[in-house]
Parts: C-alpha cells; sequence; structure tokens
C-alpha cells in the first residue's frame, strides 16, 4: 500500500475509534509512528470554556506515564554499571530496615513485583498526605499478605516508584527532575517535557508560558476538576509531582522507543531494555521495566497506560511492526484500552503482519 494511502487509513482508524469518543469533554491528542514517520491528530478543546483547542503543543498531565522516564534510568544506571537491578534498595536509602522492605532490590521496585502496596496504592484513597519521614517510617513497617515474597509476585505499586526515585536521587545526588532531563529529555531532543515542583494549592510551578499551554482537566463526566497546571498526588516532598509533555514532545519518545535512531548507544540500549518482559503474570500479560507486555491474537504490544480523574495518558508500542500510538486527554476514564485492544492491531493489518 502507498505511503499516501496508509496516512489515510491511520487517519481513519484513530477518528474512527478514538475521536468518536472525546463527546464535548475535553479534548485528545494522538500520535501514531509508522513506516518511520509520525502523525499527529488532536481533538476537542483543551479548555471548553475559554474555547482553546487541543494542538501538537499542548501541555498535558502525564500520570503514571511518568514511570517510563524513571524506568529509562534504571535502565541506562543498570547498562553503565552505577547499580545492579538486584541491588536491594536500603544500599542507597539505609533508612530502609524494616524486615520485608530491606529485601526489596531497585529491579523489582521497576517491575512491580516488591510487593509492596501502601495506602497510596488502592481505594480508599487516603486524605491526607505523606512526609519524606512518614513515608519511609510506613514501608519499615509494613508487612504483606501471607506468602508474599519480594519479586515472587506482581502488584503494581506507585508507593514503589516513589521509593525508586529516592534510589536514584539517592545514588547519583541529584534531583529526579535534573536526572531525567540530563540523562533523557535532553539526549532525545524532547525540550517541552517538565516535571515542575508543586507550588501553593498543589500548582505545578511552570513559566507562564507554559502554564498558558497547560490543558484544563476534567471529569469523565464533563466536571471541571482543579485548574490547568494541578497537581494531584498524596506525596508532600520535592520530585513527588506530575509530569507534564506536549504531544509533539512525547512523539520523539515513541519514536526513539521504536526506532534504531538514538545517538547515544546506551541510552537506545536502555529504551530497548525497559520493553524486555521480566516477569510473566498469565499467558497474555507479563510486566517490563514499568511497561507492561500484552500478548494477545498474536500481536505483541508493549504498552503503559496513566491516568487521574481528570487526565488519561497512554503509550502502546508494537516493537517487531516499529509502529505505536500516544493518547493524551484531557479527561479522567477516557477508554484508552481502545489503543491496545483495537488501534494497534488494526495498525498491524494495515501494514500486513
Amino acid at each position: 500500500m502507498a505511503d499516501r494511502a496508509v496516512d489515510e487509513q491511520i487517519k481513519r482508524i484513530v477518528t474512527t475509534e478514538l475521536a468518536s469518543k472525546v463527546h464535548d469533554r475535553g479534548g485528545l491528542a494522538v500520535a501514531v509512528h509508522a513506516a518511520g514517520q509520525t502523525q499527529i491528530f488532536t481533538y476537542g478543546f483543551a479548555d471548553q470554556a475559554a474555547r482553546r483547542r487541543i494542538t501538537s503543543d499542548t501541555l498535558f498531565n502525564l500520570a503514571s506515564v511518568r514511570k517510563l522516564f524513571e524506568a529509562t534510568l534504571v535502565s541506562l544506571g543498570s547498562i553503565r554499571g552505577d547499580f545492579s537491578l538486584d541491588d536491594p534498595a536500603s544500599k542507597y536509602l539505609p533508612e530502609l530496615s524494616g524486615d520485608y522492605v530491606k529485601r526489596v532490590t531497585i529491579g523489582q521496585l521497576a517491575t512491580h513485583t516488591s510487593g509492596l502496596l501502601l495506602p497510596t496504592d488502592h481505594p480508599p484513597w487516603p486524605t491526607d498526605s505523606y512526609s519524606l519521614s512518614r513515608f519511609l517510617e510506613s514501608l519499615n513497617s509494613w508487612t504483606p499478605k501471607a506468602g508474599e515474597e519480594p519479586g515472587k509476585q506482581r502488584v503494581y505499586t506507585h508507593a514503589g516508584y516513589v521509593l525508586l526515585q529516592l534510589v536514584l536521587e539517592r545514588r547519583y545526588g541529584r534531583p529526579i527532575g535534573e536526572l531525567i532531563s540530563r540523562y533523557v529529555l535532553k539526549p532525545l531532543g524532547m525540550k517541552e517535557t517538565f516535571l515542575p515542583e508543586r507550588g501553593l494549592g498543589d500548582q505545578a510551578q511552570l513559566a507562564p508560558k507554559y502554564l498558558a499551554r497547560v490543558v484544563q482537566g476534567y471529569d469523565d463526566d464533563g466536571s471541571i476538576i482543579g485548574p490547568p497546571g494541578h497537581q494531584q498526588g498524596y506525596y508532600t516532598f520535592p520530585g513527588t509531582g506530575q509530569m507534564f509533555s506536549s504531544p509533539k514532545d512525547l512523539a520523539i519518545f515513541l519514536a526513539a522507543s521504536l526506532d534504531n535512531h538514538v545517538v547515544d548507544p546506551q541510552l537506545r540500549q536502555a529504551l530497548k531494555m525497559t520493553q524486555q518482559e521480566m516477569f510473566r503474570v498469565d499467558t497474555g500479560f507479563g510486566q517490563a521495566i514499568a511497561w507492561e507486555n500484552v500478548h494477545r491474537n498474536g500481536i505483541e504490544v508493549v504498552d503503559k497506560p496513566g491516568g487521574l480523574n481528570n487526565a488519561t495518558a497512554y503509550i502502546g508500542l508494537m516493537p517487531r511492526q516499529r509502529m505505536g500510538v500516544v493518547l493524551l486527554a484531557n479527561r479522567g476514564e477516557f477508554p484508552y484500552e481502545i489503543a491496545r485492544y483495537r488501534v494497534l492491531p488494526e495498525l498491524a493489518r494495515l501494514r500486513g503482519q
């Protein structure tokens, strides 16, 4: 099929499967990478009241898609010999003295196999917040369910990635935002992805020119949740806020994760390493370093969803076909599963694979 015809088919798939789900509740941006080229599609409004439309430069909250950047740091550090995935987190955070947590390794944190599960990880969601000291105390006092051991089960945990952030900061002696920028964003040429600190009223501390481009967040029913740049979270210490990025910038990360054009060979290797399955959950699902591995109907998908009550983010890869999708919505509960189970398989069929 000619490239122009493929482009038209991609547009049809995105419009039919995803754009139709916007329903005047916020907006949506979709980036599709195929055959070495990226297309970006935008629909709806970044701010409904102001009639500000979504563009490729609009800044979205990435929610848990942020974990891919810590995962890249972990893989890169392992490749460089800065630490081992088998190192216990307590090697870098001696404050971890609890019988269970002091045995948890960097690799287990990165692959959600540590077994850790704090109140910040599941409903009913806590109403209070965690300082650094309280967070460490909670980890030290945490006990697992009977029979659970580090590395023996897959339990998705936000707290595990907060702990991973602290390990990286302690190992390198730099804030997590600086580490992500220095080792991932700048080498890839990503200039509009930010990890701002949380200011008064949980507002992201972004320069006014960037804050003006941040989406207004909406609930699934269209209700406004917080002002643009509102930072949700249970942790009050630095580096624990949300990451913001534009469709155009996140498409760079998408392409880098699929193609072999990254100049730094160690970073190129790290991006591939994060995608490799480390723990098989069942016949259809496995866990990599932050990424998830989905096996269905002969299609192998490597992806990472993220969401808050006012934001949805998703990156999905088909490494064998070198095709992938970014989905960013300023609405909670946007049905990202459509990208995983319908859009990506349709794209695979489009290429005849």
